[in-house]
């Protein structure tokens, strides 16, 4: 019986952080959907989407004009779609480790213990540390592994490893 009870109360604050998180989105300006694969796609004021692979620990950002203009993601990986706007602030994606911030392109990134990967899908994108040093710009096809102790190096990422991040992300 104290198993069951126990299990209970799992479940119940596993939904209540559901309604959380859900409640967040809807107050960051995004609808919520459930994808085959176990992601969760968000819908955001402006055209950004953002596919959050199943566990993935994010919190949404609003800017000046209220519209979500950043992720903090804490682990597991996010595919990200920012239409092309003119002016205006970069849409950031913010790891423990980096930075990547763009317009109008389609990307992942990945956090994975002391470890941000991000690979562009079609677009450019601009990787930093957090510590702000001087960084990298990744094109459509290349990716960038951003840990302690070693350079930023842009690669030209093997197929099966790309794949395998977008296959996590229901691409």
């Amino acid at each position: 019986m104290k198993g069951f009870k126990a299990g209970v109360v799992v479940l119940a604050c596993a939904l209540a952080s559901i309604d959380i998180a859900a409640a967040q989105q809807a107050d960051q300006g995004c609808s919520s959907e459930n994808s085959p694969g176990m992601t969760q796609t968000l819908h955001c004021d402006g055209g950004i989407t953002i596919v959050a692979e199943n566990g993935a620990h994010y919190t949404l950002h609003r800017g000046r004009q209220g519209r979500v203009d950043a992720v903090e993601l804490d682990g597991k990986a996010l595919l990200v779609e920012v239409p092309p706007k003119s002016g205006g602030n970069m849409f950031q994606v913010i790891t423990p480790q980096a930075i990547a911030a763009v317009r109008g392109t389609k990307w992942a990134v990945d956090v994975n213990g002391d470890k941000s990967s991000v690979f562009v899908v079609h677009g450019q994108v601009g990787v930093t540390r957090r510590s702000g040093s001087r960084g990298v710009t990744l094109r459509a096809g290349e990716g960038v592994d951003v840990e302690p102790g070693n350079p930023l190096a842009v690669k030209r990422w093997a197929p099966a490893r790309a794949s395998a991040l977008l296959a996590r992300l229901g691409q």
